[in-house]
């Protein structure tokens, strides 16, 4: 259980704090809800852009992370389709500095062209060495294309092309810190050992003075229905071929969510899962399996891919996978077998909650979502669900007209 308090400032800035009276550090954390999904296609991957522009300094502070290693801080971010997180952890009694520190760079970010040369730079070459020269590295772009035909999902984080980054003016990457980065678009979540109302307090006194500027927002197109299946085979220099076949269902919020990730669980949670066992282990099919659900913001993806060893075909691999889903829609799950799931989804929350900034991330998250009591309901959730409600699940969403298959062949 993590006791909060929540309060919204004059500006729209959302502050939740938890008191943590077993940790001598404080995490702060900033999140702002702009990811992948709030692009312009022909601009992508500026949300990421961001995450390293964030780090260039301010006209008041230029150089970042000096004011975090004084206070004897450490801090990172990361962006995904749906939001960016920026966090902090450093002695408590330091708090002060990463107040400072965040909100200086929520309006005073230093976005001159020298700057923005360098990230882009920076940014360009990730895009080169994580996805285009490693292998396997284009393998969830080329499936997000085949997946998504209009939702902006259909694009990495890193972007659909390093042009977009390349080719983006000052004016543009301006306008979209403008845009997104400002109060009443972040959420800041506070872990510490300090008096809940005293940490709001500090908030008030470090981000109310910043004015806010919201913009209409932009309507994100949604994902129609997939009524036939989708198939993409492609040739690379990779050492095993690779099975992927990608489902859609609902988002984060809906059971859905819950119930799709018992079921990956069942399939690849570790080496006494179904997958495992029997296409792994017994059938010595595939060099190894894998199953997970995307949990994104808006309706995502339930996903299951493999490698193939030496000699499999992929017809054999295909045909062995769908036994298994065949398998998920007319057998329910052993009590036991649900059971072993649950004990493990409960423990690593519970080991999780022990972090003072694992707490501060999940505050901000479960306020993104947009229902932060359940943050403390989640355990609860995992475990009404009954293999009677798995099977239904299965049966509704791992159809073939609702599957995209992408065939990831090693080039002989």
């Amino acid at each position: 259980m993590i006791t909060y308090k929540n309060h919204t400032l004059v500006n729209g800035l959302t502050v939740v704090v938890n008191r943590d009276r077993s940790s001598k550090l404080a995490a702060v954390n900033l999140l702002y809800k702009v990811g992948a999904r709030n692009e312009n296609p022909s601009r992508t991957g500026f949300a990421h852009l961001f995450e390293h522009l964030m780090f260039r300094g301010t006209h008041e502070v230029p150089d970042f992370d000096t004011p975090v290693q004084m206070a004897a801080g450490e801090n990172n971010a990361f962006t995904n389709n749906d939001y960016t997180d920026f966090y902090m952890t450093l002695p408590k009694d330091n708090v002060e500095t990463a107040l400072w520190l965040e909100s200086d760079r929520m309006t005073g970010l230093d976005i001159s062209e020298e700057n923005l040369a360098i990230e882009k730079r920076v940014v360009i070459e990730e895009y080169k060495q994580r996805y285009l020269n490693q292998p396997y590295g284009d393998m969830q772009m080329l499936l997000r294309a085949l997946a998504y035909r209009v939702h902006p999902y259909r694009w990495a984080t890193i972007g659909l092309a390093p042009e977009h980054i390349a080719e983006a003016s000052l004016e543009e990457v301006r306008a979209f810190y403008h845009r997104y980065y400002h109060p009443s678009n972040a959420i800041l979540s506070i872990s510490a050992d300090i008096e809940e109302e005293r940490m709001i307090d500090l908030a008030e006194k470090w981000f109310a003075q910043i004015e806010d500027s919201p913009r209409p927002a932009v309507e994100i197109p949604q994902e129609p229905s997939q009524t036939e299946a989708r198939r993409q085979e492609i040739e690379r220099d990779v050492p095993a071929t690779a099975i992927t076949k990608a489902y859609h269902m609902g988002s984060r919020t809906s059971s859905d969510f819950f119930l799709g990730d018992l079921t990956t669980d069942l399939l690849a949670g570790g080496e006494s899962s179904r997958l495992y066992q029997h296409l792994v282990k017994e059938q010595k099919l595939f060099a190894n399996v894998n199953a997970y659900v995307s949990g994104e913001l808006d309706p995502g993806l339930f996903v299951l891919t493999g490698q193939l060893l030496p000699g499999t075909t992929v017809d054999e691999a295909e045909e062995a996978m769908q036994r298994e889903i065949d398998r998920l829609q007319t057998e329910k799950a052993e009590p036991q077998e649900l059971e072993k799931i649950k004990n493990k989804f409960e423990a690593n929350t519970l080991f999780g909650e022990i972090n003072v900034m694992n707490k501060a991330m999940n505050l901000g998250f479960y306020q993104m979502l947009g229902d932060l009591p359940l943050i403390n309901r989640e355990v609860e959730i995992y475990r009404s669900h009954t293999p009677e409600q798995v099977v239904e699940f299965c049966r509704r969403t791992l159809r073939p007209e609702n599957c995209s298959t992408l065939i990831y062949r090693a080039r002989k």
